[in-house]
């Protein structure tokens, strides 16, 4: 007879767990064992196993893949199985706990490092099913793997940044769209859900064997896609929450703004009146005003929620959102009814405890309910008035805005957007501005845009003209930037300023502020928040358009100014201590180009 011990960890699957640890207790008195059997199903933990017991045990099954806290079974021979296989055959899984020196295999010196996502459109069975597969099969394998599951309530295991920075691959086993951008310039395999459940072990094969790099892309590109990994892992708290919101707000504004600007084109600027129905113009202006700039506000409240409380959020924020519309509290209004659907929704879920078998009721009923509520009747009898009001006071300011009022406002505008090139000051500005759209406010808008293409375009001019002011692969870097400069991706610029930024965002500040400057002068408007110098043809897209292209020349032209006085040659600063000499040769020992 041996004293056994079992710790299941199952996940949502808390009524099959409890099916398992009976079946355990069943199959241990058939074989004459005894057997002591922890279940774990979230924070919730059923006869927790303590010291005195452990230290009497010959043997421990450690059953599914979540936290199983094995560090406690370290003087003892751990044998694995899967949830599935416990209950098909208790009595195997016993016998090979039972037995000398049983345990599972150790991992070879050369495993190898798996970070794997599972999710699935309902995130409740295949997500942590195959969550399961993978975790058995890369340990039967001798990998070391953590899963992160996607599910109905959220993420749960959330991968970490070393995690993820220390991984070989990561594997993606999910049937719905997965977030990839964390995992910018890893090897990455995707695959369905199916495969991690049905033959989870040639699917980690797979894995290993086919992964390709995400995201590989040219010099400048990848040194961009990491300044901008680097920015998104320093944003926490209500400020990643707001940008979470505005980043999915953005392609409905847009889409709006395009879609108003070419029902313009088409019908002129009394398209949407009434005498015009029947029309293209007046059917583009519907779509675009009435449907995409409608769901600008409920998009930015439901995504804040959801990167506070996850999917139970959205619903809650995004009625807040469309009630802040509605009683004209606008973006501000959408901004609030986001944090306090978030928090609240979170706050609830974690006080309220029902039963296991309730559990599923939460994210689908019972959390979208009372965070709705919660978050309607503030907006609603609380915030919702002195918000409207506030919002109407700043509306009708900008509006009025002339003179040198105007210009410290467009000077204020560029520099934020060219301070730290998409950091959190570029985004204050960009958010701010983008929010206006929705108060028929554009001139803040048409400032931040030609603002923002400065910096990168003014680099690649400066790379051009004075060439003696940076290494080679700098010259041949300033090529891509002006591509990025006039597609709006202020980014662009980031790399230039990391080598040199005591002269290089200065340089940058005086060239997007004074773009800011003479664009809030002229009164330029711009009704759509993206697309560079690309949305400029479009008809009524942006107003006094001779002048906003005369602002963009100037402080492009002003930008590379700067960098000249600013920049020592290279052949100087390479005299200088702390610089990467192979950056730093004289360009007369640089190669042709």
């Amino acid at each position: 007879m041996a004293n056994l011990l079992a710790v299941i960890a199952a996940g949502d699957r808390s009524t099959q767990a409890l099916l398992a640890a009976e079946a355990l207790r069943k199959a241990a008195v058939g074989l004459g064992h005894r057997i002591e059997v922890e279940v774990r199903s979230g924070p919730d933990v059923r006869n927790l196993l303590t010291t005195a017991v452990i230290r009497q045990a010959q043997g421990v099954v450690l059953v599914g893949s979540g936290e199983l806290d094995e560090e406690r079974f370290s003087g003892l021979a751990p044998v694995t199985a899967d949830l599935d296989a416990v209950l098909a055959d208790p009595q195997a899984v016993l016998r090979r706990a039972a037995e000398p020196g049983a345990a599972a295999a150790p991992a070879p010196a050369a495993g190898r490092r798996i970070v794997a996502i599972t999710s699935c459109p309902t995130g409740i069975a295949h997500t942590f099913m195959a969550a399961e597969g993978i975790q058995q099969a890369a340990t039967a394998l001798g990998h070391r793997i953590r899963v992160e599951t996607q599910g109905s309530v959220g993420a749960r295991d959330t991968l970490t940044e070393e995690e993820i920075r220390d991984a070989d691959v990561v594997l993606i086993a999910a049937d719905t769209q997965v977030d990839l951008s964390r995992f910018a310039g890893k090897r990455v395999f995707q695959s369905g859900t199916k495969p991690a459940i049905n033959d989870g072990r040639a699917l980690v094969e797979r894995a290993l064997a086919e992964a390709r790099p995400h995201g590989a892309a040219a010099p400048l590109a990848d040194a961009v896609a990491a300044g901008k990994a680097e920015r998104a892992a320093q944003r926490t708290g209500p400020y990643k929450h707001l940008m979470t919101g505005v980043s999915f707000m953005l392609p409905f504004v847009v889409t709006g703004g395009l879609l108003i600007a070419i029902a313009f084109a088409l019908g002129g600027i009394y398209v949407y009146e009434d005498s015009n129905q029947g029309t293209l113009g007046y059917a583009l202006f519907q779509i675009g005003a009435k449907a995409g700039f409608a769901l600008m506000v409920p998009a930015l409240a439901g995504y804040i929620a959801f990167s506070i409380a996850d999917r139970p959020g959205i619903a809650p924020g995004m009625i807040g959102g469309m009630l802040a519309g509605t009683i004209g509290a606008g973006f501000i209004g959408g901004i609030i009814a986001g944090f306090i659907a978030g928090y609240g929704t979170d706050w609830l879920n974690r006080r309220i405890k029902l039963h296991r078998n309730l559990e599923g009721l939460k994210p689908v009923l019972i959390l979208p309910l009372l965070g709705s509520l919660l978050t309607g009747l503030a907006m609603l009898y609380v915030v919702g008035t002195p918000v409207a009001q506030a919002l109407a006071l700043l509306t009708a300011w900008l509006k009025g805005m002339q003179g040198s009022s105007a210009v410290l406002l467009g000077l204020l505008i560029g520099a934020m957007m060219a301070f730290d090139m998409g950091g959190p000051v570029n985004k204050a500005a960009y958010a701010f501005a983008t929010g206006l759209i929705g108060s028929q406010v554009y001139t803040p808008m048409a400032a931040a845009m030609a603002a923002g293409m400065v910096p990168p375009l003014g680099i690649a001019l400066a790379t051009r003209l004075f060439a003696d002011r940076f290494t080679h692969e700098e010259r041949e870097a300033g090529n891509a930037a002006a591509v990025l400069g006039i597609a709006f991706i202020t980014e662009g610029a980031i790399p230039f300023a990391a080598r040199d930024p005591l002269r290089v965002i200065p340089s940058l500040m005086i060239g997007a502020a004074l773009t800011g400057a003479i664009s809030m002068a002229i009164g330029a408007e711009l009704k759509v928040p993206h697309g560079g110098i690309f949305v400029l043809p479009i008809p009524n897209a942006v107003t006094h358009l001779g002048g906003y292209v005369v602002a963009l020349i100037v402080g492009t032209v002003v930008t590379a100014l700067a960098l000249r006085i600013l920049k020592k040659p290279v052949a100087q600063a390479a005299a200088q201590p702390g610089r990467a000499p192979q950056d730093l040769k004289p360009v007369a020992d640089q190669p042709a180009h």
